[in-house]
């Protein structure tokens, strides 16, 4: 199944470890923007998929099954991702080369970058035009996922009733929605997308992949630090997690709570720093000009600030609907704000064209 393209209409579908999103974009003829047909959201149990892996296969089949329905989508074909270690990309040196040359030598080439049996993954590739400064060379991106995690999302959706086009990763897909809705940055910038149980952190370079790192820290472990510190439910320490964003949360949350969240998100915030540090300190870029934070953990309070803090750089939640036409009668845009940050893969998952790479 190959990782980048697709040549049907599809549906984006983000599976991740808190909610299952499912979404439909259609082009609009005159004025060439999106527009948003179908949107959805379905919350998991924490226990349905744990560190990347499905553990509940039925409680997700029939959460998807349940979205299809709700918003009644006739599309059936989906564009889906996966994230976490069982995906490696990398951008790599080769000898100047035809794409079929490349297509017939990359299992080969591939076994030198990936820890895993070649034969246990699969794999897709693409040439990045003009990054290569020596002429006799060319630089590559390539991507490998396990066959045994692709295979798991496929059946998924095939469970649900629906036909799998192309699974993605999640880094691309926020990568696509990035570039759809803010003008091209001509620097490097690093796209942080803090899950419920992971944080992908991707470093784009003049609008190219540059760097990818998943850290095993997500929201989940501020819910849990308020759970277990205040001996409440799972569910009370979430609502009192998002009891407010930066601007008023001093006034909504009780001063435990703030402590609390400020310790988590420090240790994540230095997280992040070090794996910025760690590229900088192995690639020829000069630094990085902003931070952009997605995912549905990017507004917890004190986040975003304390990342800026940590990293001395500028950073901002993302708004994956900022240039997407939207009908206000037909979807809450109070709503579509509140969980903004929650949809930035699957719009990036859902604006795939036939062809797109």
């Amino acid at each position: 199944m190959a990782l980048f393209s697709r040549s049907r209409p599809s549906i984006g579908l983000d599976i991740g470890s808190s909610h299952v999103k499912l979404m439909e974009l259609d082009a609009d003829p005159k004025s060439g923007r999106y527009r948003l047909q179908h949107f959805g959201m379905a919350k998991l149990p924490p226990e349905a998929i744990v560190d990347g892996a499905v553990m509940n296969t039925n409680v997700i089949v029939d959460a998807i099954r349940e979205l299809v329905q709700r918003e009644r989508v006739k599309t059936k074909n989906v564009v889906a991702s996966v994230s976490g270690n069982s995906v490696i990309i990398k951008r790599i040196n080769l000898p100047l080369m035809t794409p079929d040359e490349l297509e017939e030598s990359i299992q080969w080439e591939a076994e030198q970058y990936i820890p895993f049996d070649i034969n246990d993954v699969n794999i897709d590739v693409q040439i990045l035009e003009g990054a290569s400064d020596d002429p006799g060379q060319m630089e590559v991106l390539l991507v490998a996922a396990r066959k045994e995690l692709v295979n798991e999302y496929q059946a998924l959706i095939q469970q649900a009733g629906l036909k799998p086009s192309v699974v993605d990763v999640d880094a691309f897909a926020i990568s696509n929605m990035f570039e759809m809705n803010y003008d091209a940055p001509n620097d490097s910038i690093a796209m942080v997308n803090v899950g419920a149980s992971n944080v992908n952190i991707h470093v784009l370079r003049n609008g190219v992949s540059a760097f990818t790192r998943d850290i095993g820290i997500g929201g989940r472990q501020f819910t849990e630090e308020i759970q277990r510190t205040l001996n409440i439910s799972y569910e009370e320490a979430e609502a009192m997690k998002i009891g407010g964003d930066d601007r008023d949360h001093a006034a909504v949350v009780p001063e435990e709570i703030e402590r609390i969240l400020a310790n988590v998100g420090d240790n994540l915030a230095t997280e992040v720093q070090r794996s910025l540090d760690f590229y900088l300190s192995t690639s020829a870029d000069g630094g990085l000009s902003r931070v952009y934070l997605s995912g549905g953990a990017a507004r917890t309070p004190g986040l975003a600030r304390a990342i800026s803090k940590q990293t001395g750089l500028p950073a901002e939640v993302v708004d994956p609907f900022r240039r997407i036409q939207i009908d206000e009668r037909a979807f809450n845009p109070a709503f579509l704000n509140d969980i903004a940050p929650q949809a930035a893969v699957v719009v990036g998952l859902a604006q795939r064209r036939p062809g797109d790479k």
